[in-house]
């Protein structure tokens, strides 16, 4: 059985474009860069990772766990406005693994759910091609607002066949498979179509952004004001996986570093690298850094996708509980991935 990264009936014709990115001392790093029209908004370029092949690390927290937030008020925001939300809701412990992606993949191909191919992506305007993986999405309302991106019905790319990409697909048993080394880390390289797809398949929801702050921060208030980072009120390098954070696998990469297997900073020691555990309030892992990741609000004057929690390439800055970016849901990158919500 032949396994490939990229299915070999699927391979040319995508157009992919490239940028540079001057790292590491003077070092120019090419970096392919998913869709360069629709970089993140006050984000460095996304990093080229599909070449890095880490050992195999478990930290030993279970992906398939959910944790429980109750109802209740907790202060939102920068400014700590407090915020109802008036019912239980379940969040996922860790974000969503290339295991457990690679397992949806393979059982909404069998159903028929997904098709792979040569898909077109519009956003901004711009047309491109891309050979991927994709479903139909019944479009968003759209009410002429300047700066308002249409969201049609049609045919919208989920993962993109691409260098960063940690699965594989073997064209025998036409079935998908996370990268062994990879399982468990955060699948990336997926967009907002991509990550509501997989939980509502399931039947979840992608968190709101008020459903996710309240997950990764509590309702305690310290002086006034609600826990800036998911474990308190100061940041360490080995709290979360950040830039120049130092953490493994920036030892093992060099600056530029990697992602960690989800639920990485629990308080034990990898190889001589201490974490601290660095959980929420409720239990979750890697609500700041690692990854971003995307939430469900739609904004109806622009369409375009929050997502939270700062990112292993991005600062420290960054992973404060409040802090968003902004996306065209068509977005992906190395650096973004997401978790499901359930009421």
């Amino acid at each position: 059985m032949k396994r490939t990264l990229f299915p070999m009936s699927l391979r040319g014709g995508a157009k992919r474009r490239r940028s540079n990115l001057l790292a590491n001392g003077g070092l120019l790093r090419t970096i392919v860069l998913a869709m360069t029209l629709l970089t993140l908004a006050a984000c460095a370029p996304a990093p080229s990772v599909g070449a890095i092949t880490p050992p195999f690390v478990d930290p030993g927290i279970d992906p398939e766990s959910w944790a429980s937030v109750p109802a209740g008020e907790f202060p939102y925001g920068q400014h700590d406005h407090m915020t109802m939300v008036d019912y239980d809701y379940e969040i996922m412990v860790t974000d969503v693994t290339n295991e457990q992606y690679a397992r949806f993949l393979n059982e909404a191909l069998a159903a028929g759910k997904i098709h792979l191919g040569a898909i077109e992506v519009e956003a901004g305007g711009i047309v491109t091609t891309h050979e991927g993986v994709y479903a139909f999405y019944p479009g968003e309302p759209f009410q002429g607002h300047e700066h308002e991106e249409e969201i049609v019905p049609g045919d919208k790319l989920y993962i993109p066949f691409e260098e960063g990409l940690r699965l594989t697909y073997d064209e025998t048993t036409q079935t998908f498979a996370a990268i062994p080394e990879y399982a468990n880390h955060p699948m990336t390289m997926v967009s907002w179509f991509g990550a509501n797809a997989y939980c509502e398949y399931y039947g979840w929801h992608l968190p709101t952004e008020i459903e996710w702050e309240k997950a990764a921060r509590g309702t305690e208030l310290v002086n006034g004001h609600g826990l800036p980072y998911p474990w308190g009120e100061h940041i360490e390098r080995n709290n979360g996986n950040y830039y120049s954070s130092f953490d493994l696998f920036e030892k093992m990469f060099g600056k530029l570093g990697n992602t960690t297997p989800v639920g990485f900073f629990n308080g034990k020691t990898y190889d001589g690298y201490v974490t601290l555990d660095s959980a929420s309030p409720y239990g979750l892992y890697d609500m700041a850094g690692n990854v971003w990741q995307w939430t469900g609000d739609d904004y109806p004057d622009q369409h375009y996708r929050y997502m939270r929690g700062g990112s292993f390439y991005t600062y420290e800055v960054d992973l404060r509980v409040w802090k968003n970016n902004s996306a065209h849901p068509s977005y992906y990158s190395p650096q973004v991935g997401f978790r499901c919500a359930r009421r």
